[in-house]
């Protein structure tokens, strides 16, 4: 069983100090490979020189609609930039946050926008934040149609999901279904194919069950989903990896041995 983290900010200096002992330990867990997406330009240099030193990992560049205060308007020209002398696997992390993001909602749908299209310009899936907004996403989605991607942390209705699914997206599952709390959700992934789920920690966010409040989370963070998954859909956990992997692997075309 091998599994691949979809989303990590293995980039974030919270893990400065034991990143590389993190990483032994996924491995001896057979956590093998990672996703790294970006979330505003000044940190892109850095993400990129991390990506290119590390095995297994991959990097997507995007300006997160938390962020609005902190992008600048030539980001959008670096983004470009960026993805034509580098090898992103996605555009991302982008998208629309209307929980915290109310008062500045008509720049967040411009920003996004403006990446999707630069996503088709260079034929590349998207990874998306979507908080409080999914009908509006959907509907944007609908209209500029990019190649397809993940919906990470996904927390909507299965009518959404099967919506998400019917543009070309996976559905990022993580440490939110762990808790018992989390009864609608856990009903809904239990609906819906495991050939549209992929696996994802949000370290050093989205904390599972059983990890105090305040914490850290880490890609080791994956192995409970794993086993709640399995319980879901009445099936191994060695399915739950092998399924999940291959849908990270054909979504943003991962090598298949990197």
């Amino acid at each position: 069983m091998t599994l691949i983290d979809s989303h990590c900010h293995w980039d974030f200096s919270i893990f400065d100090g034991d990143r590389e002992g993190l990483l032994a330990a996924c491995r001896r867990e057979k956590i093998t490979r990672f996703v790294v997406p970006g979330v505003m330009a000044d940190r892109w240099p850095a993400l990129i020189e991390l990506v290119d030193n590390h095995e297994g990992m991959f990097g997507a560049l995007g300006l997160h609609p938390l962020f609005m205060s902190q992008h600048r308007p030539d980001d959008i020209d670096q983004l470009t930039s960026a993805l034509s002398d580098w090898h992103a696997v996605a555009v991302g992390e982008i998208g629309l946050d209307f929980y915290h993001g109310r008062d500045n909602q008509g720049p967040q749908v411009a920003l996004f926008e403006l990446q999707l299209r630069i996503a088709r310009q260079f034929q590349l899936p998207v990874i998306l934040h979507v908080r409080k907004a999914h009908d509006q996403t959907l509907a944007i989605l609908r209209k500029i149609r990019p190649e397809g991607g993940i919906v990470h942390a996904f927390s909507g209705s299965e009518q959404q999901a099967r919506q998400y699914i019917a543009l070309g997206f996976y559905l990022g599952v993580g440490g939110a279904v762990t808790y018992d709390r989390a009864a609608r959700l856990r009903r809904t992934l239990s609906a819906l194919p495991l050939t549209s789920l992929v696996l994802e920690s949000d370290a050093p966010d989205m904390l599972p069950a059983g990890v105090a409040r305040g914490g850290r989370n880490s890609p080791l963070g994956l192995l409970p989903v794993v086993d709640l998954l399995s319980d879901l859909h009445q099936c191994s956990t060695d399915e739950i990896a092998e399924q999940t992997t291959k849908n990270v692997v054909s979504v943003l075309g991962l090598p298949l041995n990197r």
